[in-house]
């Protein structure tokens, strides 16, 4: 894949799960001392084959995805961190999640797959840490199975 069909295949996606954000939960950011954290978790399945494929992602009606983006809040310039996490469901099941970082250009994100039943409710913790600076971001999720 080309790096301009990248790009645009990343816009669509960017777009794609910035509208299911906004159906579900309003805009999905944070506004913290430093930093604007924007944050999705989505199905697995709004992925494109080609695209879940090259980062790794197992496209799934099980499966999804939760993707973090660390902005300057004054800036808006993306930061690089240290990042981790975990998602617990309603019955106390933990889940770890594990962190890729994708650069892409001026932008930097972090993906990580999670599974899930249908109509299953996650509570999301992530830690944030980027020199002296550290953050925790919470947010809840509720998956539905295609």
């Amino acid at each position: 894949m080309n790096t301009f069909t990248k790009l645009v295949t990343l816009l669509l996606l960017a777009v794609s799960t910035t509208c299911f954000a906004n159906s579900q939960q309003g805009g999905q950011f944070e506004t913290f001392k430093s930093w604007e954290v924007h944050y999705i978790a989505f199905p697995s399945t709004v992925l494109q084959p080609k695209i879940a494929q090259h980062y790794g992602l197992k496209r799934s009606s099980h499966s999804g995805v939760v993707n973090i983006s660390i902005l300057d809040k004054n800036s808006k310039k993306a930061q690089k961190v240290s990042i981790s996490g975990i998602a617990k469901n309603l019955i106390g099941h933990k889940e770890t999640l594990k962190f890729k970082e994708v650069v892409e250009g001026d932008a930097v994100y972090y993906i990580a797959p999670i599974s899930y039943s249908n109509e299953e409710v996650y509570r999301f913790e992530i830690s944030l840490k980027q020199n002296a600076i550290a953050e925790t971001l919470k947010f809840q999720q509720k998956f539905y199975v295609d």
